[in-house]
């Protein structure tokens, strides 16, 4: 590497103590000289309790961090919340700016609060299993029939009394089925 090299800062993955991504974030903000990009994905999540927003990393366990490594590696390193830099046996490899642009641009363009927490919706069919979560039909297992996003609702067949009915309810007072990532 050139020396004059050595000296231009670059995005390194930096791992965080388990949960405390957002504390390792913030501590490395603090240090003159590090960029720090944590993007997070926020959703709505139907629990027993009702409905709530879950606010979690986008990866969990690390965050990415602009830094020169040749000035600043120690002071990451020994931030609070940072368990290290990711290595490859000794090597610590940057990551590519392309990479991190094109991430920050696809998480603010779906942000509805700052520029690094990604909004979801649940993504549903008619067709899917479910089970309602909350409410006087809670825990009955149903069927989706049809989905109206717009007024967040679902139409679910039902079996009670011997027969299947269709019911309305929330989108968010089902526990929404679990599908295999691709």
């Amino acid at each position: 590497m050139n020396p004059s090299e050595q000296h231009l800062p670059e995005w390194f993955c930096v791992k965080a103590q388990t949960k405390r991504e957002h504390i390792a974030a913030n501590h490395l903000r603090e240090l003159e000289g590090v960029e720090v990009f944590c993007p997070r994905l926020r959703y709505r999540k139907a629990t027993r309790r009702g409905k709530i927003w879950w606010v979690e990393p986008l990866f969990p366990g690390y965050l990415l961090a602009k830094f020169c490594r040749y000035e600043m590696e120690r002071a990451v390193t020994y931030s609070q919340g940072v368990r290290g830099l990711v290595r490859f046996g000794t090597e610590v490899p940057p990551i590519p700016e392309s990479f991190v642009n094109a991430l920050r641009q696809e998480v603010k363009s779906r942000s509805e609060t700052d520029d690094e927490t990604y909004s979801v919706t649940p993504t549903i069919e008619a067709g899917d299993e479910v089970e309602i979560a909350h409410g006087p039909l809670q825990g009955m297992k149903g069927t989706i029939v049809s989905v109206a996003p717009a007024h967040e609702r679902i139409k679910v067949l039902l079996d009670f009394l011997g027969s299947e009915h269709p019911v309305d309810v929330d989108l968010f007072s089902i526990l929404l089925p679990r599908r295999p990532v691709p």
